[in-house]
């Protein structure tokens, strides 16, 4: 019994003695330790789809203290510190320590040269962190897309903030601890991924350059609040360009406005205006209310309904019978309207929703809207909102949904999702058909006979054909009701390689006309030009044999990247803008021998274009990358 209780008395003392020393090691690791912070990688780039960096990374360095011991040596290796780095002066350390005792930053995300670098890491008491600092190397160029970064490089905004996880990776925590001394230590865990992973974007940087200048240059011409372009892919969903203007510069975000840094081509809903009177054509043909050449009384051109007049955009038109494709062709509010009514609600209700309207796409940016529709198939909605449904108004989409819409029509019937991502897979599958392929197709029909012979003439391509619609919405204005316009155009090349969809428009235009034919619809002409002129994976012909295609492209080649100074065999011809492959192939036709320096498209040439070729035959050429405009 004496046995039993000796032995639990020193069994007691010797676990108290043990949890006595723990608490003691415990105490004393606190005592020693100073700070903890989570550190991550390099955060991951941004590419386009063939590679070229959108968003990257330069090393900038923090530089840290812990003035425990302010004696004289600490000030003298911060007046040290002050010779090293000039940004950093010495009265400006001094008044940040002197009254602390405790971590603190004496600067961040400062650039650092090699030599700096290695003085400052002689000097006692100064602890260098290396971060890496956010560079969007192109400027604005898809800024809106690409968005920024916060100063803890986090994102804040576009691809930056829907894909932060991805692009900013697995932190690495970091404990400083004083040594047996008191000095400052630092300890790094063992992480088990130190990494992060980079984005590989659907945007092409050159369609997407063409595309921000060419919408800029129209709305400054047209004077417009805003304007709006965006390029899908109709089979894949890839957006291939995508922009609004005024933009801004995400290396210098807070000098923007907010109203500038958002892609409100995705989170600002507006009435489509006509450009929605395809979907609802689309409807009355895959419902078999009516086909391309089923005729409707068109009023002369005005139609009461419920004591409100529903009258053309052009009041001197005066319509008697026109066919479906007639309607479509010349923009008919009273046509569309006549077929609205033979179509009914529910059967338009039941279009849209297979179009998904009012509903977000999924693309991958925050504050995406899903439109606005008030009405469900089962409610009783009245013959004046039916009819302005009809042609879109009293109803609001935003212009990737009908990007999207449009694309379903130029797949043959296929409902694909839009994405930033680089896919090139194709989202043609049985599942994801909506309407027939006889209805794509006569709509197809349909949407190039409105440009070869109705609204959107203006945007007719040489040696192409083109499907599109213009539209003229009314403005809602902020405070209640209609003022101004919204001009757009939409549509696509028929019978080429890669079917892709584009949309343009310029949001209340103020000068130099304002009707979707006149300010859109040459924006799509000189984007979709572009792309067919430039990309050769895209430029199949539609109306010409293969021999003939390839002659003719040529051709256009040379003229677009030459600024349309063409010159006679034996004169110098212009290779400004020209690509290396298209200025050989111009010297060689010329016979010209070259020399060529730099990379990227010519900038200067030694001898002038025009200029008679010598018997020399020789011409050196000078390459740069391509810059976009501000």
């Amino acid at each position: 019994m004496v046995f039993c209780f000796l032995f639990t008395v020193v069994i007691s003392k010797a676990f108290y003695i043990q949890v006595v020393n723990k608490t003691k090691l415990l105490n004393y690791a606190k005592s020693q330790f100073i700070r903890e912070v989570n550190e991550y990688p390099n955060r991951g780039n941004i590419v386009d789809r063939n590679g070229h960096p959108l968003a990257i990374n330069i090393h900038v360095y923090n530089l840290i203290t812990i003035p425990k011991n302010k004696n004289a040596n600490f000030y003298n290796q911060l007046k040290s510190l002050s010779r090293i780095v000039p940004e950093l002066p010495f009265q400006k350390l001094r008044s940040l320590v002197v009254k602390r005792n405790k971590y603190t930053w004496l600067g961040r995300k400062i650039k650092l040269s090699e030599d700096q670098l290695k003085r400052i890491k002689k000097l006692d008491g100064i602890i260098v962190e290396s971060h890496s600092e956010r560079v969007y190397p192109n400027r604005d160029l898809l800024s809106q897309t690409l968005g920024f970064v916060g100063q803890d490089n986090s994102g804040l905004a576009g691809i930056e903030n829907s894909l932060n996880k991805q692009l900013k990776g697995s932190p690495q925590a970091v404990k400083y601890i004083r040594d047996a001394k008191g000095r400052p230590i630092k300890y790094e865990t063992k992480a088990s991924q130190l990494v992060a992973d980079d984005v590989q974007l659907s945007i092409d940087k050159d369609i997407q350059g063409a595309l921000e200048s060419y919408l800029k240059d129209a709305v400054v011409h047209h004077q417009g609040f805003r304007g709006g372009a965006g390029v899908m892919d109709a089979e894949t969903g890839e957006i291939l360009a995508i922009a609004n203007y005024p933009t801004y510069d995400p290396n210098a975000a807070s000098r923007y406005p907010v109203e500038n840094r958002k892609l409100s081509f995705v989170t600002d809903p507006f009435e489509p205006g006509s450009i929605f009177k395809t979907i609802t054509l689309t409807s009355a043909l895959e419902n078999k209310v009516a086909k391309p050449q089923t005729k409707f009384f068109c009023e002369y051109g005005k139609l009461k309904v419920q004591n409100h007049w529903i009258s053309e955009a052009e009041t001197h038109e005066k319509f008697e019978w026109l066919t479906v494709a007639d309607i479509l062709k010349f923009s008919s509010n009273v046509g569309t309207t006549k077929i609205a009514f033979a179509l009914k609600y529910p059967h338009l209700r039941e279009t849209l929703d297979k179009f998904k309207f009012a509903q977000k796409t999924g693309i991958e940016i925050a504050g995406e809207s899903k439109g606005i529709l008030s009405y469900k198939a089962t409610d009783k909605v009245r013959p004046l909102t039916l009819s302005n449904i009809s042609f879109g108004q009293g109803i609001a989409t935003t212009p990737i949904q009908m990007l999207r819409a449009y694309a379903t029509i130029a797949n043959g019937g296929y409902l694909v999702k839009p994405t930033l991502l680089k896919n090139d897979v194709s989202q043609i599958k049985p599942e994801n058909r909506i309407i027939s392929e006889q209805t794509s197709a006569d709509m197809i029909k349909m949407l190039v006979g409105a440009v070869n012979e109705g609204t959107g003439d203006t945007a007719k391509i040489p040696h192409y054909e083109v499907a599109g619609k213009t539209g003229t919405a009314q403005r809602v204005s902020p405070g209640g009701g209609y003022a101004g316009y919204v001009a757009s155009f939409i549509g696509f090349p028929v019978n080429v390689n890669k079917k892709f969809v584009v949309l343009t428009y310029v949001d209340h235009p103020t000068a130099n006309g304002y009707y979707g034919g006149v300010v859109a619809a040459p924006i799509f002409k000189k984007i979709t030009q572009y792309i067919l002129y430039k990309k050769k994976d895209f430029a199949q012909f539609a109306k010409y044999d293969e021999a003939s295609n390839k002659v003719n492209l040529d051709e256009i080649q040379v003229q677009q990247a030459a600024n349309n100074k063409a010159f006679a065999p034996g004169f110098v011809p212009s290779f400004i803008g020209l690509d290396k492959s298209s200025a050989l192939k111009l010297a060689s036709e010329r016979d010209l021998e070259l020399t060529v320096t730099g990379f990227g498209v010519v900038t200067s040439q030694s001898i002038p274009a025009g200029s008679v070729i010598a018997d020399n035959k020789s011409l050196k050429l000078q390459f740069e990358a391509p810059t976009y405009a501000e």
